[in-house]
């Protein structure tokens, strides 16, 4: 594995993008792992996490925001973002205390915008005072001037958290995956957050996992180029909550997935998603859900067939998505079988519907900004 750089906190706390270049004053030679994830219960009820399934991708609906748990055949967890400030991580909390998860082993922080590290702070917190703490905090190293991003940054530093600043390439050592750092470069030309979120693929087995923050079309194109046949996966999460800016048709071709994650509101203030990606989803065959009709959603894998579970029925065909009534209800609700899907088959056709009976195998401040700043639309 490539050598992490461990972000300098006190550096960060700056607040200047002139610091930057003083990120990186010491040096891990490997990542820390820490304990698995949780207590070895997979929650109060099989009706909330999906015990079939070695691997679990849970998209929780935070509204206008970004917050993905995930649950690794070692039974260590990642958490990639938080949820908007505005919620301060109550959201994940209680989703997370639902499930009996009393660690998170991998904190991923896709870029500094306050609808994705918006929780980062009080889910810190939560994990460190009332849990058995927070292994480490992956960041890209490219601050903005925002009391979110300020709150995350202090309760880092005053719960000694491992941080590090990671580039393309690295592997987060999530137990029993090839979990891959694909952006941002090594050595990015610039400091725009979207351009420089951390985008992730987690692999098991044939099954492929993809995120990509706040990723526009703009660059996309550099993924497509620089990783080619490696971005391929099973499930895609919709750049930049389904924005018409991202899910170009180029980058689509490149990951060939056969599902399609979008996270945002129902009324979102940008009208998420845009027609433009629905619309290149359906000319793929890519069924999609949405946690704005969806509600949360869970995706289970065994490595050879992905199965879906939702809160909420809804259509999963891009075009009548919008049109679908909203999920309203709690994203901590009882999770249903939506569909099951071999990994591999082409997108059009390759669901199985829950009422089929295959099923996966059991695998048993003067400068700062208000805190309202820093949303991207």
């Amino acid at each position: 594995m490539r050598r992490l750089v461990l972000a300098s906190v006190l550096c960060l706390l700056v607040l200047s993008a002139g610091c930057l270049g003083a990120i990186g004053v010491e040096v891990e030679t490997e990542a820390q792992e820490g304990p698995t994830g949780s207590n070895g219960e997979f929650g109060p009820s099989t009706d909330l996490e999906p015990v079939d399934a070695d691997l679990s991708v849970h998209y929780i609906d935070v509204g206008q925001a970004d917050a993905t748990f995930v649950r690794g055949p070692g039974n260590e967890t990642m958490l990639i973002d938080t949820g908007h400030w505005q919620d301060d991580g109550e959201t994940v909390i209680e989703y997370l205390e639902a499930r009996n998860v009393d660690r998170i082993d991998y904190l991923v922080s896709t870029h500094a915008h306050a609808d994705h590290i918006g929780g980062s702070a009080a889910v810190i917190r939560h994990f460190e005072t009332e849990g058995e703490g927070i292994g480490a905090v992956y960041d890209s190293g490219v601050p903005t001037t925002s009391a979110t991003y300020e709150n995350y940054l202090d309760a880092i530093e005053q719960y000694d958290v491992t941080l590090y600043e990671t580039r393309a390439g690295d592997e987060i050592p999530l137990n029993g995956t090839t979990t891959t750092v694909l952006n941002p470069p090594a050595n990015h030309e610039t400091d725009d957050l979207d351009a420089n979120t951390i985008a992730v693929r987690i692999g098991y087995g044939d099954a492929g996992f993809l995120f990509t923050g706040d990723m526009t079309s703009e660059t996309e194109p550099e993924l497509v180029d620089r990783w080619g046949e490696e971005l391929q996966s099973t499930v895609y999460q919709a750049g930049h909550h389904g924005s018409s800016t991202s899910s170009s048709g180029e980058f689509l071709d490149a990951v060939n997935p056969q599902i399609a994650i979008v996270s945002s509101a129902y009324d979102s203030q940008y009208g998420h998603p845009h027609d433009e990606p629905l619309q290149r989803f359906a000319d793929r065959g890519i069924d999609t859900y949405w946690t704005g009709s969806h509600g949360t959603i869970v995706a289970g894998t065994d490595g050879d067939a992905v199965t879906i579970r939702t809160v909420a029925n809804a259509t999963t065909d891009p075009t009548e998505l919008r049109d679908a009534p909203p999920a309203d209800v709690s994203a901590s609700a009882e999770i249903t079988v939506r569909g099951t899907y071999e990994v591999g088959a082409p997108s059009a056709g390759a669901v199985m519907p829950a009422s089929a009976e295959i099923v996966l195998p059991v695998s048993t401040g003067s400068s700062m900004v208000p805190a309202t700043g820093g949303v991207d639309p």
